[in-house]
């Protein structure tokens, strides 16, 4: 025995890896592709669907049968022509059913097929029953008749179509979706009458363009009452592409005050509209709403009550806000991706996806016409011979009677062929009477008149066209209805904003030194009494409304907004801000600000540059903050002040060198950003050192006094003597009193 095993590869085929995988992942991607996931132009049909009707059929399951349990229907499918689970072939068989999911279902079902609120709510196919719905005939009528092509199921004892002869373009009229391997395809339902209006349009007159179409389509007719609001333009640009974008929305009623929604958009589940209307306003988002009912019933399928507070509340308003923020109005992607009549998938406009399936119509007539036209041929064959026997009656009985070999015979004799020999031989002797010639010669005579028919209508374009039209025409006024889905010309919704949703109460919001931040009902707080961590404290603190923004600014010169009534309680130590908030590393909180959005503020910074801007300005969604303050290097923030009366108010600077400047509003410049005009001047050199900087700016107005805080000193200044220090902005200021010029701090006495 040898030591080592020999391989013998000697026959065996060898590839690249990579060249091996990439043919297997094509290989797969085409199955999925073509036989699993995008509709076939020609029935609008997947694989699946095309089985489980074409198996329906055979198992006789027509309109005019009993219904059979569902199991059969699915076992006779996966058994027979498609090899996969029972529990996907079942699922693909509910939504053929589901008269909310198809706008003309293939299946009719007895049973729980499902609800609106809850598709998959369907109960098992051992409980269930089906058989094939009347719109499922225009799909079958002319399957035996020759019109399509068969191939070998899966494991070659049987044969399947390989498409089914639909009538109508169903492909467009149900629509469908699907997901493949790198596409996808989304194909909204249409009404029968339009999209046969646009077929008969093309037949007539091949160049009509897709606008011309679209007098006859008005758009897509989804199976609920909803609206579609999409404007003719993006309908337009739909067909043009063959991608977009469809929007719909509930229909509505006003009862006594009260919102009734009667109808939501396609796939829209009337449970999950009010769950997120319920879910606004447990978070007190909704204040003007009081209730919520769920009337639906067999006579109202849809009827979701929404009851206001009172009757000022503006319905228009918070229906806008509605269907904005909740699925009473929707929004659905059109990719009309379909395997064409060549076998590829491809997104096709709508005057191509037309003009394809006419061409498949077309040549699915002209084949069953021929096919016909060859029975014919081969029936009037077979009664020229009959009629040669009947005027030899005699003759081909001796010869039947006392021939060994009667049918060379009879072919020789009476120059037959081999099929009217055979013919002749198989006639029953009840059929030799009289009257059964003339039966032959009066069925002779209609079907030589529907051969010139045939023959005329397949010998010429025109007539082939007009017998196409025809037969839209007669199967629109078969299985075509109304419109369900209007077509209406709505305003844009908007969202109500979130300062006019809220309550508005007052509150107080504080910061501490730490950056940790609180909101407190009501004014009378005193902010600085207030619990705070070991080695934290009070920082800044504002006063507004619940419904307001709060804006915080930092030691980087950034501002963050929050909303105030989302803000931690006051009865706790609140959040850091750190944790909603992206603020640079390093920068701390050094201020917080309330009010209306044109409310002016007075930003600076200690190298004594500022301006002024508003709260509006300062605000931003942003979490890591706006750029408001440029600083200077080495500079710092200080905080924010809030001017309250622009013209009496004016700006004191003291820098901590003991110069204090008083310069009037009106000489700040008014910036949405950046560094400011310089207010009282500090020296570069000792800037940029630290040797001095300014110590703190505040806002008085005339008439009010100021406090100055040195150390354990203090000293209050009349305005008299604050006007001494008055001067024009830029300026060094005035040496405040010896003993006072390493001020800690100052302060404006406010007048009672």
């Amino acid at each position: 025995m040898s030591d080592s095993l020999e391989l013998d590869f000697e026959g065996i085929e060898r590839m690249p890896v990579m060249a091996f995988v990439e043919k297997a992942y094509l290989d797969y991607s085409m199955y999925v592709i073509l036989d699993r996931a995008l509709p076939h132009i020609s029935d609008g049909l997947k694989p699946v669907q095309r089985r489980i009707v074409y198996a329906m059929s055979e198992l006789g399951l027509s309109t005019a049968s009993k219904h059979k349990k569902s199991a059969r229907t699915v076992g006779d499918v996966i058994g027979k022509f498609h090899p996969h689970g029972d529990s996907a072939c079942y699922e693909a068989m509910v939504l053929m059913a589901q008269d909310f999911s198809y706008r003309y279902p293939l299946i009719d079902g007895q049973g729980n097929w499902g609800s609106e609120d809850d598709p998959k709510s369907f109960a098992a196919m051992r409980y269930t029953e089906s058989r094939l719905a009347p719109y499922a005939r225009s799909l079958l009528q002319e399957l035996g008749q020759g019109t399509v092509d068969w191939q070998p199921n899966f494991d070659g004892t049987l044969q399947e179509p390989v498409v089914l002869p639909s009538r109508l373009p169903n492909v467009i009229l149900n629509g469908g979706t699907g997901i493949a391997v790198g596409m996808s395809t989304d194909i909204p339902p249409h009404n029968i009458r339009e999209v046969v209006s646009a077929c008969v349009r093309l037949l007539e007159e091949p160049n009509t363009s897709v606008e011309a179409l679209c007098e006859h389509i008005l758009g897509p007719d989804y199976p609920t009452d909803a609206e579609v609001i999409s404007t003719p333009d993006e309908l337009l640009k739909i067909y043009r592409t063959g991608n977009g974008m469809i929007r719909m929305r509930a229909c509505f009623e006003r009862e006594h005050g009260q919102i009734v929604i009667t109808a939501l958009p396609h796939q829209v589940s009337g449970a999950r509209v009010l769950e997120q209307i319920a879910q606004q306003m447990q978070s007190k988002k909704l204040p003007m709403v009081e209730d919520l009912r769920d009337e639906s019933d067999h006579e109202h399928p849809t009827r979701l009550v929404i009851e206001p507070r009172s009757n000022r509340v503006d319905m228009q308003g918070l229906l806008s806000h509605l269907f904005a923020t909740t699925d009473l109005e929707r929004t659905y992607r059109v990719n009309i991706n379909v395997v064409g009549t060549d076998g590829r998938p491809q997104v096709k406009d709508l005057r191509t996806l037309l003009v394809e399936w006419l061409a498949f119509r077309t040549e699915t007539v002209r084949r069953r016409l021929q096919w016909r036209l060859e029975k014919v041929h081969r029936r009037l064959h077979l009664l020229e011979g009959l009629l040669i026997a009947y005027l030899n009656i005699d003759e081909v009985i001796a010869i039947i009677r006392y021939e060994d070999r009667p049918k060379p015979e009879l072919m020789a004799r009476f120059h037959l062929s081999s099929d009217q020999a055979e013919a002749i031989l198989e006639l029953k002797l009840r059929h030799l009477a009289k009257l059964e010639e003339m039966k032959l010669r009066g069925e002779q005579d209609v079907l030589s008149e529907e051969r010139d028919g045939l023959e005329k209508i397949l010998g010429s374009a025109r007539r082939l066209r007009r017998l196409v039209r025809d037969e839209l025409l007669a199967d629109a006024k078969i299985y075509g209805d109304e419109r369900r889905s209007p077509i209406v010309k709505r305003e844009a919704a908007k969202a109500m904003d979130e300062t006019v949703l809220i309550p508005s109460e007052p509150v107080t919001v504080v910061i501490s030194q730490k950056g940790w931040v609180r909101a407190a009902k009501g004014h009378e707080l005193d902010p600085q009494g207030l619990n705070y961590k070991a080695g934290d404290g009070y920082q800044s603190s504002a006063r507004g409304r619940s419904n307001e923004m709060a804006v915080f600014l930092d030691t980087t010169g950034r501002t963050y907004t929050l909303t105030a009534h989302n803000l931690p309680s006051a009865r706790g130590q609140g959040e850091p801000l750190s944790g909603r908030l992206h603020p640079p590393n390093g920068a701390t909180f050094v201020a917080v600000m309330m009010g209306a959005a044109d409310d002016q503020y007075l930003l600076a910074s200690d190298a004594g540059y500022g301006f002024i801007c508003s709260l509006g300005d300062m605000q931003t969604r942003n979490r890591a903050g706006k750029a408001m303050l440029t600083l200077p290097k080495r500079g710092e923030v200080l905080p924010s002040l809030r001017i309250e009366d622009q013209l009496r108010q004016r700006v004191v600077a003291v820098s901590t060198a003991g110069y204090m400047l008083v310069v009037s509003l009106e000489q700040l410049p008014r910036l949405n950003r950046g560094k400011g005009n310089k207010i009282i001047n500090v020296p570069a050199a000792k800037l940029k050192s630290r040797e001095e900087f300014v110590r703190g700016i505040v806002l008085i107005r005339d008439n009010e006094k100021l406090t100055l805080y040195a150390g354990k000193r203090h000293k209050t200044m009349r305005p008299t003597e604050v006007e001494e220090y008055a001067g024009e902005r830029g300026r060094r200021g005035c040496k405040l009193p010896r003993g006072y010029q390493k001020v800690d701090a100052i302060v404006v006495v406010k007048r009672p």
